[in-house]
């Protein structure tokens, strides 16, 4: 009978014996900081947003011919070109509208009444087209270039970028007949700049 209640009293010491050690463990307090941390910092996990996962198209990777051709594209050069190329298109056929609403295309001062024929008046837009389309290339291509540059140099893409290009063209456009045309050529320039960005954004 002693032996039972010894054993009774040895396995009611030994279930106390883990009950009391877990009671006095507390668990770590649960910090705000902590909580941040995992959810915006660096040991928040990563999610893969890649099209496949997101219900989207896999899309592959890019050789080095299309990262190539990508630089290129957004090289300087390629965008003064293409600047070139659209100001001369554009310069081009503003030329020969305003020559074809001119009523002065083929006037001979030396005879007033003569009516110009059709030859001479192609000839004359001819004329005007190109050196519209040349002035408009150039303006262009030196816009574009500067903006490419500045911007590159800056490292954002605001619309002071364009102020800034739009009164280094004005200014080297302007400084050939004087300083005082370069001054007004750059204000005049960056006025116009900014209205325009104004306007597309």
């Amino acid at each position: 009978m002693a032996a039972s209640m010894d054993a009774v009293n040895g396995a009611g010491s030994d279930l106390q014996g883990p009950a009391s050690t877990g009671s006095s463990v507390e668990p770590p307090p649960i910090q705000y900081s902590m909580i941040l941390e995992h959810l915006i910092g660096d040991k928040r996990p990563v999610k893969d947003l890649s099209p496949g996962v997101m219900g989207g198209l896999p899309v592959p990777a890019k050789t080095d011919e299309q990262k190539m051709i990508e630089r290129g594209m957004e090289s300087c050069a390629f965008k003064a070109v293409l600047a070139c190329v659209g100001g001369l298109v554009l310069g081009g056929a503003f030329g020969i509208f305003t020559a074809g609403i001119d009523t002065n295309v083929g006037f001979d001062p030396k005879d007033p009444l003569r009516t110009p024929t059709a030859r001479e008046v192609l000839k004359d837009m001819g004329q005007r087209g190109m050196s519209y389309a040349k002035n408009f290339a150039i303006v262009g291509a030196m816009f574009s270039c500067s903006e490419c540059i500045i911007e590159s140099h800056r490292g954002k893409s605001d619309w002071k970028n364009a102020v800034y290009s739009g009164c280094v063209t004005g200014g080297a456009i302007g400084f050939r007949a004087g300083l005082k045309a370069g001054l007004l050529g750059c204000g005049g320039f960056a006025a116009f700049s900014t209205a325009i960005e104004y306007y597309l954004r």
